[in-house]
């Protein structure tokens, strides 16, 4: 009778990973690789990368990145894991000595540009040893020598062997081998059939499954989630693009109800699949809206109430900057408390956006914002859009292209562009809705909208001013089919014992 063990998962997921482009190296040749168990970056595998991705730094200069990445400057996890993340998207700051001045540059450890040009390995029982205490996570995933992926995994034929205690287990191992998770991106929990990532300082609630491997439909139920994982999130350019692009640390204030202390609080977060397909698909959308021949239409993004949308917008944002060459972002709403809401999580996640949003309180502000040649996120409300003296159009502020307005609610008090006409004292007052001086203000701008209320069919309003759908999340999973998995499985091993080493 068949039965799997937990070394027949670990197998399995090694060889999926080695599908994926992620070479396997023995304990005995980690172990040649690392001068003691108490280290936990591939030292020779670093050292190569940065030499070979910095060619015009000088090797004193390379030294320095080098030790900055090894010591990180705190004795806290999460702000070592933030400083760390600050080195890989932007490169490890350094100075040096040239004939006649000090000079500084950006060290960089990956490049996220052209994939190929990355060492990509995996290690199954890692052994890290710290303060006497041993420990040794099932399979760790390097990219350049550096840790960036945790897998823990558990038996699905022991009832008592849970995705819940994987997840336990990854718990215990950052308190007891902290240092294997200053550099960590995302942590991976699975029982060899269900599979759920998250990020460092997730609760369980908050490790998701990953349900497809292309964002253009889920995988079959029979499939375990765990090769739909790797093969969907642990896909070199999807795993890099989430590390760079889709991982924030947000700033909550935490008020002490016993003493009314108010603490800042760091919480990091990563895309989950239906966010990072849907931003992908938007950055598509927007390229083409924005171009010359654009119809500044890009589409509407439809997630349910608590999916995440917020998250999903300042995703997009970080994106869109990057993709438009210092455009301005104006994030719209149509009432105050929603505006303070999203202007609060936008600034707190400055670090991904790499700048600080500004809000615009009055009418003056925004128009302040908006004439300058620059780019920035701005935040206001549509109200503010409508002509101080009244007339029937609202002032030119700008007619850059590489605008693009984010309304949030996109089916709510965007769509007045025809002309009313209201009595006031006997006199004929004509004017339009806030839409329409919108665009008077902003003519070339580029429109998206993301809304967590279904978009009927018949709704031709919010298809009009924002364009087609360009992706809608749908909350419900398939059931899991254990006994047709169990057979997958069985016949999936057979030909993993078949392959030669």
């Amino acid at each position: 009778m068949f039965k799997l063990t937990e070394t027949d998962i670990e197998l399995f997921v090694i060889d999926l990973l080695e599908d994926q482009g992620f070479a396997y190296l023995s304990p005995e040749k980690w172990e040649e690789e690392r001068r003691s168990l108490d280290n936990v970056v591939l030292l020779p595998r670093l050292q190569y990368t940065i030499d070979r991705l910095n060619p015009d730094i000088p090797v004193e200069a390379k030294e320095q990145a080098l030790r900055q990445i090894i010591n990180l400057p705190s004795q806290n996890l999460i702000e070592n894991n933030e400083a760390f993340q600050r080195m890989l998207t932007d490169g490890v700051r350094v100075e040096f000595m040239t004939e006649d001045s000090i000079r500084g540059a950006d060290v960089k450890v990956i490049d996220f540009e052209e994939i190929g040009k990355n060492d990509f390995v995996q290690c199954n029982q890692f052994t890290v040893t710290n303060e006497n205490i041993t420990k040794r996570p099932d399979v760790v995933l390097f990219v350049n020598g550096l840790p960036l992926v945790v897998i823990e995994l558990k038996n699905p034929t022991d009832e008592n062997a849970t995705v819940k205690k994987a997840f336990t287990q990854l718990q215990n191992y950052k308190n007891a081998i902290s240092a294997l998770f200053n550099y960590n991106g995302v942590l991976i929990a699975s029982d060899g059939l269900d599979a759920k990532a998250g990020s460092l300082t997730a609760g369980f609630s908050r490790f998701m499954a990953w349900k497809t491997r292309d964002g253009a439909k889920e995988d079959r139920k029979t499939v375990p989630q765990i090769e739909t994982l790797v093969k969907g999130m642990l896909n070199k350019e999807v795993l890099l693009d989430l590390i760079c692009h889709f991982s924030v640390f947000e700033k909550e204030h935490k008020e002490d109800k016993v003493t009314g202390i108010t603490q800042i609080e760091t919480i990091k977060k990563i895309a989950v699949y239906h966010q990072y397909y849907a931003v992908k698909k938007a950055i598509d959308s927007t390229r083409k809206a924005s171009s010359e021949q654009g119809d500044r239409k890009v589409g509407v993004i439809w997630h349910t109430q608590g999916s995440g949308k917020s998250l999903s917008m300042v995703f997009y944002a970080g994106k869109i900057v990057q993709e438009l060459g210092n455009p301005t972002v104006v994030v719209l709403t149509d009432r105050n408390d929603l505006d303070d809401q999203l202007f609060d999580t936008f600034a707190g996640c400055s670090g991904l956006l790499r700048q600080e949003p500004v809000q615009a309180k009055e009418r003056k502000d925004i128009k302040e914002l908006l004439k300058t040649s620059g780019g920035g996120i701005v935040f206001t409300t549509i109200q503010k859009f409508f002509p101080d003296d009244g007339s029937e159009a609202y002032e030119v502020l700008s007619e850059r292209k590489n605008i693009v307005v984010i309304a949030d609610e996109a089916h709510r008090s965007h769509y007045g562009f025809k002309l009313k006409v209201r009595e006031k004292n006997g006199e004929a007052i004509h004017a339009y809705g806030f839409a329409k001086y919108l665009r008077d203000a902003l003519p070339n701008a580029s429109f998206i909208g993301f809304t967590a209320t279904p978009i009927e069919k018949q709704d031709a309003s919010t298809r009009g001013v924002f364009g087609d759908e360009i992706d809608i999340y749908d909350m419900h999973d398939a059931q899991k089919d254990e006994v047709t998995v169990k057979i997958y499985y069985e016949s999936r091993l057979a030909k993993i014992h078949l392959k030669p080493k």
